[in-house]
C-alpha cells in the first residue's frame, strides 16, 4: 500500500511526534509499504509564535495538492492540524478522498498555557479539524475518553513503542556529577512543567537535556543545575543508563515516549499520577513510582532495581502499535473514478 504521512512537526525538531512518526514509518516500509511524508522541509516557512523551533510552511495548498496528486497514494494520514495538514484536509475533502488524523500533544492546554485561549475554544477547533476523518488516533485509553468527553466520537487507539536496539542497559558514566543523578529529558518548555523538578531539593544532582523556547530563562534562574543540548538517540541513551532517576514532571503530555526509553535502558522512572505515566507505567511500581509530591516519587524511585524497568519497557514494540496504525487506515477505494480526480487537481 502507498502512505502519504503529512505532518508540521518534523525534523529538525526532537519529540515525540517527529520520533513516533519516523519509527512508524520505518515498520511501515519493513512490512512492504511505500511511505511518503509531506513535511516543511519542502515549504518557505516562517517562525510559529512562542515557539520558533516550530516552523509554519506558508502558503502550501498548491504543492501539497500536486504532491499529493503525484505520489496518488492509497491511504492519507494528517498528523498535525497546521498549515499542511489543513491544507492537505481541504484538498482530501474537495476530492472525496478518505483520510485519517491523530492527536499526538494536548494542543488546547498548551495554547492555554502559552497565549491564554480558553480549552473550549481550541477545542471546539479540533472537533471542526478532525470531524471528517474517518478516525482520529489517540495515543491511550485516557486521552480517548477525554476526546470523547469534549464530543469527538471518531477516536481510536494507537499506542507507542520503544527501539530496543538503541535503548538498552548499557555501561554508564556519561553524566560526571554527584549521585543520585536526576535526569529531565524533553522540551525546555512552559508547558512540560520543569520548574516543578528543578525547584526540588534533592540530593545529588540534576540535569536537563533538550532545547526550547524556556532554555535560557531556565538556566538563568536554575544555575547549579547540568545542561546537555538535543542528542542523537545512541547518545540519548547513555544518558539514561547513567542516571539514577528520570523525572517527568510533566502534567500535559498524552504519552511521553522518553519514559520507555529511560526505563528501557533500566533508569525508574519518578513522575505525576496524570495521563502519560499513567498510562506507560500502569501498574509497574516495579518500573516507576507515580505520586502528588513529585519529591516523594523522585526519592522513592532511587530505590528501585534498574532490571524492573527494562522489563517493562520491553512490553512496548513499534511493531504491534505499527500494525494498530495499518488496521486504522482507510485506503481509498481504486476504479471509482477518483485518480481521475486526482488528476484533475494537478490542473486546479
Amino acid at each position: 500500500m502507498k502512505i502519504m504521512i503529512v505532518t508540521d512537526a518534523w525534523m529538525p525538531q526532537v519529540n515525540g511526534v517527529v520520533r513516533t512518526l519516523r519509527a512508524t514509518a520505518r515498520e511501515l516500509q519493513d512490512m512492504g509499504h511505500a511511505v511518503e511524508f509531506l513535511t516543511p522541509r519542502e515549504f518557505a516557512t516562517l517562525p510559529c509564535p512562542t515557539y520558533p523551533d516550530i516552523r509554519l510552511s506558508l502558503l502550501p495548498g498548491r504543492r501539497v495538492a500536486r504532491r499529493l496528486t503525484d505520489f496518488d497514494p492509497d491511504a492519507v494520514h494528517i498528523a498535525t492540524e497546521g498549515p499542511l495538514g489543513m491544507a492537505a484536509r481541504r484538498f482530501a475533502l474537495t476530492r472525496g478522498l478518505p483520510f485519517t488524523t491523530a492527536y499526538h500533544t494536548r494542543f488546547p492546554e498548551y495554547v492555554r498555557a502559552r497565549v491564554g485561549v480558553p480549552l473550549t475554544r481550541t477545542y471546539a477547533f479540533l472537533r471542526w479539524f478532525h470531524g471528517p476523518a474517518a478516525c482520529v488516533m489517540a495515543p491511550t485509553q485516557v486521552v480517548k475518553q477525554d476526546l470523547e468527553s469534549h464530543g469527538f466520537t471518531n477516536v481510536v487507539l494507537w499506542s507507542r513503542g520503544v527501539d530496543l536496539e538503541v535503548f538498552k542497559p548499557q555501561d554508564g558514566g556519561r553524566l560526571a556529577s554527584q549521585p543520585p543523578i536526576f535526569l529531565y529529558v524533553g522540551r525546555v518548555a512552559v508547558e512540560k512543567n520543569i520548574e516543578a523538578f528543578l525547584d526540588l531539593e534533592l540530593p545529588g544532582s540534576k540535569w536537563v537535556v533538550g532545547e526550547g523556547p524556556a532554555l535560557e530563562g531556565i538556566r538563568a534562574r536554575y544555575p547549579h543545575v547540568n545542561y546537555l543540548g538535543v542528542l542523537d538517540q545512541h547518545e540519548l541513551a547513555k544518558v539514561y543508563a547513567s542516571a539514577d532517576v528520570f523525572v517527568f514532571p510533566s502534567k500535559t503530555d498524552t504519552f511521553g515516549l522518553v519514559l520507555l526509553e529511560a526505563m528501557a535502558c533500566g533508569l525508574p522512572v519518578a513522575a505525576y499520577p496524570v495521563t502519560g505515566p499513567l498510562d506507560v507505567i500502569g501498574n509497574a511500581k516495579a518500573a516507576g513510582v507515580m505520586h502528588d509530591d513529585l519529591r516523594t516519587a523522585c526519592l522513592e524511585a532511587v530505590k528501585l532495581r534498574r532490571e524492573d524497568a527494562v522489563d517493562h519497557a520491553r512490553k512496548f514494540s513499534w511493531r504491534a502499535a505499527t500494525e494498530q496504525f495499518l488496521a486504522h487506515l482507510h485506503p481509498r477505494p481504486r476504479g471509482t473514478g477518483q485518480p481521475s480526480a486526482l488528476a484533475n487537481a494537478s490542473r486546479a
